[in-house]
């Protein structure tokens, strides 16, 4: 049988009459139904703050990892002496927010402006200052801040903010002279901020407190115990062991 195109051309447009009839039934069905069936609301109660919590997936965990650190620093603020300093820490996280941790630190004291001004002829006066040399401590951490922020627009840097609470012992020296050593129980505060360069290494950044009970056997007759603050800027790299 031979079909004509005025056949063909009938047939198509039957055809798209009646897909045109179905999908314009289709559409007009569609908010029948829906208005025959409301929307419905579900009453949660009352939302307390306490129910609310922001959850964030750690990029850097430090929970059960030791951490080993090399410092370098400087006490700047002692009113005769600028000091130097190196130090070796060594801890570890029990959770995200708490630590533990140990170090020992030395240094230098070396004289500052001030010393030296008072120790020249204008003035030839020696105050008895006393140089760090040397300190053990043994403290904890509390990291309650995990956060990133942009580094200009070019990379997002993960950080902790964390305070220290410290206690152990130093060693100084006079810069007199006599040289005489005192060794003084000393406890310290401070605060810190941990940088994520990647999941095993950070660099750490702070600024710590030490105070000293600092007995001078030299000046007992006049004044034998003497309160000393040690304020130290610390920066170093440290070295995250592997997750337990």
């Amino acid at each position: 049988m031979r079909l004509s195109l005025s056949s063909i051309a009938a047939a198509l447009a039957a055809l798209t009459a009646a897909a045109l009839a179905a999908l314009t039934a289709a559409l007009g069905a569609a908010p029948a139904h829906a208005q025959d069936e409301p929307l419905k609301t579900v009453d949660i109660g009352v939302v307390q703050d306490s129910e609310i919590s922001v959850v964030q997936r750690l990029l850097y965990p430090k929970a059960k990892r030791t951490e080993l650190g090399f410092h370098l620093g400087w006490m700047p603020f002692d009113a005769y002496t600028t000091t130097p300093l190196g130090a070796v820490t060594f801890g570890g996280h029990t959770s995200e927010t708490f630590a533990w941790e140990l170090g020992a630190g030395g240094g230098y004291g070396l004289k500052n402006a001030t010393m030296k001004k008072l120790e020249g002829p204008a003035y030839a006066v020696s105050p008895d200052a006393y140089r760090y040399l040397a300190s053990l401590w043994g403290g904890v951490q509390w990291s309650p801040i995990y956060a990133k922020m942009n580094w200009m627009g070019r990379k997002v840097v993960h950080h902790d903010v964390y305070g220290t609470a410290t206690a152990g012992a130093t060693m100084e020296q006079a810069i007199l002279p006599d040289n005489s050593l005192a060794f003084a129980p000393t406890v310290g505060l401070g605060v810190g901020m941990r940088f994520f360069l990647n999941d095993r290494t950070t660099v750490r950044v702070q600024l710590k407190d030490d105070i000293l009970a600092e007995y001078r056997s030299k000046t007992a007759d006049t004044q034998g115990l003497f309160i000393k603050q040690n304020a130290a800027i610390t920066a170093g790299i440290t070295l995250l062991g592997k997750r337990k």
